[in-house]
């Protein structure tokens, strides 16, 4: 899962990649949550092979967030069965190649264990676009959180029929994204992104007014 790309410090940024051949690299839940653990973990300089990672704990835990040294600033996320999506700042040199090559080579160590495989799990290098645009950025917000309606109906912005309260009810029952504020607080350093929404009802509201724009 390398890639040769030139991340620039203090500079934004969408990752996504997905499984080799389409696959599915989700499972069942338990994928799910040691992808988003790693998320937290990973984003740290030293090896997870010296942090003793309890991945059956929630997050944080013990004294280690005060022992953190983050990679790269993570603004959101969201994990869909075959793929994943990133919003991610970078926070030092090379931070954000050093974060994913080491979730993508833990997590896949991890899959092809239980799965009894071996070979590529990710299909080829992460995709990484630029976002130098500050609309752009704040679009990222929605597509991010919305991507999970595609369960729902996986050709919903196409067929224009999926109403609002559908979505915003499946949205607030899914469990593997950045859009619960509470489970992924941890995870997410807001703080490294422009101050778009000043509450929780104006950051509901950007995500459903796209969702109105794309109907």
């Amino acid at each position: 899962m390398e890639r040769k790309f030139n991340f620039e410090v203090g500079e934004y940024y969408h990752i996504y990649n997905r499984g080799v051949d389409k696959r599915i690299i989700f499972n069942n839940r338990k994928d799910y949550q040691r992808f988003i653990k790693l998320l937290y973990y990973a984003n740290d300089a030293r090896s997870l092979d010296n942090l003793n990672i309890d991945f059956t704990r929630g997050l944080p835990y013990g004294n280690l967030e005060d022992e953190r040294d983050v990679l790269a600033d993570i603004g959101a996320y969201c994990l869909m069965p075959n793929h994943f999506h990133l919003l991610i700042k970078e926070k030092e040199e090379f931070g954000i190649s050093r974060f994913i090559h080491k979730i993508a080579t833990s997590y896949s160590m991890y899959f092809n264990k239980l799965n009894e495989r071996s070979g590529r799990l990710f299909q080829g290098p992460y995709k990484a676009k630029h976002v130098d645009d500050d609309q752009y950025l704040k679009y990222l917000y929605a597509y991010i959180h919305l991507n999970p309606l595609k369960i729902i109906d996986p050709n919903w912005r196409d067929k224009k029929v999926l109403k609002s309260n559908l979505a915003k009810h499946f949205l607030e029952n899914y469990k593997y994204s950045s859009y619960l504020p509470d489970d992924s607080a941890p995870i997410l350093n807001s703080s490294e992104f422009p101050d778009y929404f000043s509450s929780r009802s104006e950051f509901e509201e950007n995500i459903f007014d796209w969702l109105e724009e794309d109907q």
